[in-house]
């Protein structure tokens, strides 16, 4: 298939022709993110062959969802980088959960482990998640979960009744918990995907207006892929080692 005037050099004109069966179209977007590409898997693995397999998973993802008509129309790279985080996070928490062992001192409590890539990770996506606070809110949660003053501290600085003060630190938190899991949902192409996805952080927390929960549970009904992105978030949001779960460090935004 020929790619017809000057969209031919551009990613949104090759995205059209894979969406329309041309697969050498997709080979010319491979030689053209293939480095940028493993640039960024670089920042998640280590291992030259984690990174080949991490690439290649990532490439073959993105060409079945545009030949299922899915995917970006324009953002390759930057839709492609997104699937790629969240290949890694799914690799992650699967191999995580795997264990590997003839012997029974699984009952031996041992150190514990914590992968510094998904780390790296987690901090990374607990940061935009925090900065992403009102200022109030992130003031708050400060106070409290990284100096450990009480309400009752804080009251006489904030101009609040302690009481007032519990409440908001609550509601900072569960913001904060909200934000932390939306930055797990993959940016979707489909406008009502799209506004589903920015807030099934807040649907996971049982925190979306009425009729906003409405319009929720309609678009769910019907698009497995949004679905997908709610099961995904839920297990990031029971996971037993959560960040925000007990209290954790929040390092300062910026």
């Amino acid at each position: 298939m020929t790619i017809p005037g000057n969209d031919a050099d551009s990613d949104t004109g090759l995205l059209a022709a894979v969406r329309a069966g041309d697969t050498a179209a997709y080979g010319t977007l491979y030689e053209r993110h293939h480095t940028a590409a493993r640039k960024f898997a670089f920042g998640l693995v280590h291992s030259p062959a984690d990174v080949d397999d991490l690439v290649a998973e990532t490439f073959a993802k993105v060409f079945a969802t545009l030949r299922a008509g899915r995917g970006p129309l324009v953002a390759f790279r930057a839709y492609l980088h997104t699937t790629m985080r969240h290949l890694f996070y799914q690799r992650a928490r699967r191999d995580r959960r795997l264990e590997f062992t003839d012997d029974l001192t699984r009952y031996d409590a041992g150190e514990p482990f914590t992968d510094p890539a998904l780390d790296r990770l987690e901090r990374s996506f607990a940061a935009a998640a925090f900065r992403q606070l009102p200022q109030r809110w992130r003031d708050v949660l400060w106070q409290t979960e990284v100096e450990g003053n009480t309400p009752a501290e804080l009251a006489p600085r904030m101009g609040l009744t302690p009481n007032a003060v519990a409440v908001l630190a609550h509601r900072a938190r569960e913001g904060l918990r909200s934000l932390y899991l939306q930055q797990h949902v993959t940016v979707a192409e489909h406008p009502e995907c799209r506004w589903a996805g920015e807030r099934l952080g807040g649907q996971v927390r049982g925190r979306l207006a009425t009729r906003d929960e409405h319009r929720m549970r309609t678009h769910l009904a019907w698009c497995s892929e949004c679905r997908g992105r709610l099961a995904e978030i839920r297990e990031v949001d029971g996971l037993r080692h959560g960040p925000y779960r007990q209290r954790h460090h929040v390092e300062t935004p910026g």
